[in-house]
């Protein structure tokens, strides 16, 4: 019997990757393509629809190549929370202040709408419950409410998740996933919309023809959706016609889908012979997301959610996060004197370009640390508090800002490194403060599951294992295959084909110098407050 194959579709901040997996999750191959990033204006960062697709269809046509169409029995798709905007015509409508027509997308990381952010957390409407009572300007609610001063929304008919675009472009239907819509629409699967929330922000206008403009038709994640694919959508990715599409999901959620439900027998961990509930997937890129589930709605101040049937069917999911963890360490090291220096002796240690700066980083901390010594230590004089873009969580402050304290006036390699480690520490802190906020709302974690781009960064996996002491496994996610009806559920799907590719376990001699530097870091806080409180007197 010949092989069968699923194709996964995942949009991140600034690349499209596809990959063509087994049955078994197998990946057999990838391919990448990069998508734009404009920045017309401080904190608005915007995209196209158009380009993603093209890029999509790219990918796609690359991964299948020397595939038989009629192997592919079914392609899933996730993206990026971001806004896209189309016309009564399904054409781009503008968001950006240039008017381009084709920059019809409003990216995740876009904070345009702060006001609008804080006006409906101000409000104390009952939706914030489901938000961990902050409203935050990566949702969408405010997002609109900041189209809705723009010269677009008189022209805009359409407001979907760029997951839930692709998903419609891929077939024609316009059948949101409750993934996008109860985590960052408000919706809520039992109820349906919240009419009166709408009207409360001022955007009553989204309430005409049942919702049209933001979704009336519903369903879960890796649901079948429409006929597969259309002809037009067929013909763009190189598939066959009525090829299954699965409802989709927003990125992190399908790389939590990925990770944590894989079987972990023999590894001896904690979270062995325990419900998935004692886990946490964290996704870690441009952004880090933290996912947890819960038999049972738990409310986690500062965390979004609870959201139920987002992630896993029938369970509740609450979604810290990090606003900026991989954007931050590039900001830093990026912005650093001594980066050339950086780039040319990367560049002589690997000729080949095989390895990145941040491998030979981490290589370089090592050679400076004292025979025997952890690395971590060299972080004991500068400290980071890392919220340069806000805090998602658990504070949910949006104007936070990023502070380094114990700056010498040299700039060497030397100095760069420690930035960095002191980046990456200040990170693992902060994921140690959503995860001690989940717990104290009733989630008891055992076990972090990574994937993303960061996870391949040895030092920053293992830097979280020791702050946060818990074991850390690394994952490849796969995207299930649900919508092919080869798996009769995503938690079927989800335990065969999730794949566990190392295990970090926690460096425990370090527990007292974690718990020194966690006290450093939250004085960062306090100071910051300090700080703003003083100059806001009159």
């Amino acid at each position: 019997m010949a092989e069968v194959y699923y194709v996964g579709v995942d949009v991140g901040t600034a690349s499209v990757r596809a990959a063509l997996v087994t049955r078994a999750g197998r990946v057999e191959s990838t391919a990448e393509q990069p998508i734009s990033i404009w920045e017309p204006l401080t904190d608005h960062y915007v995209q196209s629809s158009t380009e993603i697709w093209d890029k999509c269809c790219n990918a796609v046509k690359r991964v299948t190549q020397g595939v038989e169409r009629s192997q592919v029995r079914g392609i899933g798709f996730d993206a990026t929370c971001s806004l896209v905007v189309l016309d009564q015509s399904f054409q781009p409508v503008p968001v950006s202040q240039d008017g381009d027509p084709q920059r019809n997308v409003v990216m995740w990381m876009d904070h345009r709408a702060r006001e609008q952010a804080a006006r409906i957390t101000s409000a104390g409407h009952g939706v914030l419950n489901r938000v961990g009572g902050v409203m935050s300007p990566e949702m969408q609610p405010p997002s609109c409410c900041g189209s809705k001063r723009e010269r677009c929304w008189n022209k805009a008919s359409h407001f979907l998740d760029l997951p839930d675009f692709l998903s419609w472009k891929a077939t024609g239907s316009l059948t949101r996933s409750l993934c996008t819509l109860v985590c960052k629409w408000t919706y809520c699967p039992s109820e349906g919309w919240d009419a009166g929330f709408w009207t409360s922000i001022g955007l009553e206008d989204l309430l005409e023809n049942n919702f049209s403009k933001i979704g009336n038709v519903t369903c879960s994640p890796g649901s079948p959706l429409g006929d597969g694919l259309s002809q037009e959508a067929a013909a763009d990715l190189g598939l066959e016609t009525g090829t299954a599409v699965g409802a989709s999901l927003i990125d992190a959620h399908a790389g939590g889908l990925g990770v944590i439900g894989a079987d972990v027998k023999g590894f001896n961990l904690p979270c062995e012979d325990q419900p998935i509930t004692s886990r946490m997937a964290m996704i870690c890129g441009t952004s880090t997301c933290h996912m947890a589930i819960s038999e049972q709605p738990l409310f986690v101040p500062g965390v979004w959610g609870p959201c139920l049937s987002a992630m896993v069917p029938g369970m509740w999911l609450n979604e810290g996060g990090q606003s900026a963890t991989g954007r931050l360490m590039e900001h830093m090291v990026k912005g650093h004197a001594a980066y050339t220096q950086l780039q040319e002796e990367a560049r002589h240690r690997f000729p080949l370009n095989g390895e990145n700066l941040y491998t030979y980083l981490n290589s370089h901390l090592s050679s400076v640390a004292d025979s025997g010594s952890a690395v971590d230590l060299l972080g004991s004089s500068l400290h980071v508090w890392p919220d340069f873009h806000g805090n998602r969580s658990p504070l949910a402050d949006p104007n936070l800002k990023g502070m380094v304290i114990g700056l010498p006036l040299s700039q060497t390699l030397d100095d760069l490194a420690l930035l960095y480690l002191a980046t990456i520490q200040a990170l693992a802190l902060g994921t140690l403060h959503i995860l001690e906020a989940m717990k104290e709302a009733g989630h008891d974690i055992r076990t972090l599951f990574l994937c993303g781009g960061l996870s391949k960064n040895a030092l920053y996996v293992q830097i979280h294992a020791n702050a946060t002491e818990e074991a850390v496994l690394i994952g490849a996610a796969v995207l299930g295959a649900c919508a092919s009806q080869d798996y009769s559920s995503i938690q079927e799907a989800m335990e065969r084909m999730a794949k566990v590719g190392k295990v970090v376990l926690p460096d425990g001699e370090l527990r007292s110098f974690y718990e020194r530097k966690n006290k450093v870091f939250l004085r960062l806080f306090a100071h910051q407050r300090e700080y703003q409180a003083l100059m806001s007197q009159r």
